[in-house]
Order: C-alpha cells, then structure tokens, then sequence
C-alpha cells in the first residue's frame, strides 16, 4: 500500500479521565486514565495504521512531552519523522463525566514555532511527499505559524507528486483551500465562512459543495454530526447516512473519517468504497474509551450498515 504522511503541527499528549461524575468547584475521583500521543494529524496515524495503512507521521514536537509522543508511536508501530522544537508539547485533557455522557475539553496552547522551525518543515514535507500517496494535513497551527502556512505546506505536497489532505479550521482553512487541497472535511460553520453565506437548509450545503468543487478542491465532505455527511466527488453529490450507535466517545471520530478515507484512496478504493469506510471508521471510533482509535470488526460490521446515496 502506498505511503500516508500525516502531519500534525501542534502535537499534543491526549489525556482522557473517565468519572462518574465531573461538578465544577469540586474534587473528582476518576476511575480510568488513558494516555497517548494525540493531535488530530497523529489520531489520523494512529486509525490508518490499524486499518493495516502503511503510515508515518511527522509535525513539530517539543520537550520531555514531545519525547513521549515519539516513543509512544514507535512502541505501536507507527514511524516518526518529526521537527524537534524548543518548549514542551502541549497536553490535551478530555473530562468524561458518565453519568451526564458529556465530554469536556482542555487544550494547551503548545510551543512557540521559529521561521527557522517553519523552514525546517518546509523542507520535510517535500521529502516526505515526495514518497508519499497521500499527506494530511490535521489540527489548529501552533503559536508562531502564520495562516497561510497550511496552504505552503500544500503547495510543497502537491509539486511532489502527493494528493493533499486538510483538516482544520479558521483562518488556516479559510487560507488552506486557497492552495486547492485534494480533500476537505468541514462542517456546516466552517463552509458557512468557506463561502461567505449562511445555510439555510440542506440544499444549500449542496450548493455550498459544488462551488468548493469549482475551485478546484477534488473531494468535499461536510460533516452532520450523527446525521452523517454529504460529499462532493468528481463534480457528482452524494448524501451519507452513518449507523445508528450509543456513542462512548466522540473525540476523534472526524480524524477516524479522515484516516479511512486516506487509506481507501491510497489503495486506489473507488469513491464510494472510499466514503463508506470512512463513515464506518468515524462511527467505530466513537464505540470506544480511547479517541482515535478504531477496532478492525467494527469497522467491517458498521461498513455494511453505511447508506450512501446519489443526489444529483
């Protein structure tokens, strides 16, 4: 299978506490930690890899915490390329209070990225693209890092011969889409800014879609939550309806969608076989404690419940 390079800018160690309950003001018991290398570039890795995807992920890592996400990944598998920058990875800490079924987030801002740093990464991405199937692009950018800096990267990508993905927001995807990027995941507030109008209805997101094709960005998902997406594909839309499940977890399901997609279409999958497995790997993840993470049987029995139909 062809190579995926996933590329995370502002990796981060993923913490999720698990307590029955989470009341603000007070002291909680938790009940079960998980810990692993996170960001939404190396969750993308990490599902790809345990779809049997021939993946390695690079991005910037800092300190004893960037130490960690990189032996972390080794011990699972997953080869590494990334930048070695001053200051500590950021740490992502994720509350799940089980007796509401509620997830709440606290994200560190992370290190501080150098022009030198960005000029390293510039570098790498050429050499790593020029190996690759596919480089996806995942997550906010780190303090330092000017807006267009995803769009750069893009650019590098695509003179190498790799397809570009992108997964992110504001301004660095507003900025993004600009280098036309092969895939895009938004969701419905991110194509509103995308376009510059609001969405009235679903027949707007198809519109919404088909202009983004226009401008010459391949494959557009615009994610529904639990309502699942609609895609855009070869100038063609398509409504996507994902199993019905009791959601354990959440986080990460989008960079579960993202990681099937990649591995399909490095594989050369068609489209439809591409957003079914995506779809069952977004739903799959969120059957489980840990984010970004994917079991190989739920991914195939959910793959047979995915309802893809043709719009127009």
């Amino acid at each position: 299978m062809a190579l995926i390079t996933t590329v995370t800018l502002n990796a981060a160690i993923d913490k999720t506490y698990y307590m029955e309950k989470f009341p603000l003001g007070k002291v909680s018991r938790v009940s079960t930690m998980i810990s692993v290398p996170g960001g939404k570039g190396i969750n993308v890795a990490r599902v790809a890899h345990q779809l049997g995807g021939e993946v390695l992920a690079s991005g910037f890592v800092g300190g004893s915490n960037g130490a960690y996400i990189v032996k972390e990944l080794d011990k699972s598998g997953i080869s590494s390329d990334f930048v070695e920058v001053e200051g500590e990875s950021r740490l992502c800490l994720n509350m799940i209070d089980q007796s509401e079924s509620t997830s709440t987030e606290l994200l560190e801002p992370g290190p501080v990225i150098t022009g030198e740093q960005i000029a390293e990464m510039k570098a790498k991405i050429g050499l790593l693209a020029a190996k690759s199937a596919i480089v996806a692009f995942s997550g906010s950018l780190p303090k330092g890092a000017p807006a267009s800096l995803y769009a750069e990267l893009i650019g590098i990508a695509k003179a190498a011969g790799a397809q570009a993905f992108l997964d992110t927001s504001g301004d660095a995807l507003l900025e993004g889409v600009r280098a036309q990027p092969y895939f895009i995941k938004p969701n419905e507030d991110e194509v509103e800014k995308l376009i510059g109008r609001r969405l009235e209805q679903e027949s707007d997101v198809y519109s919404a879609i088909g202009q983004l094709m226009e401008q010459g960005i391949g494959c557009v998902v615009v994610t529904l939550g639990a309502g699942g997406s609609v895609a855009g594909y070869g100038g063609r839309l398509y409504r996507v309806r994902a199993p019905r499940i009791e959601a354990v977890n959440p986080v990460g399901s989008g960079d579960s969608f993202v990681a099937g997609m990649a591995v399909a279409t490095a594989a050369g999958r068609t489209f439809d076989q591409a957003i079914r497995l995506a779809t069952a790997c977004g739903t799959a993840n969120a059957l489980n404690v840990q984010a970004g993470d994917v079991r190989q049987d739920d991914v195939e029995r959910l793959l047979e419940q995915v309802q893809v139909d043709l719009i127009s």
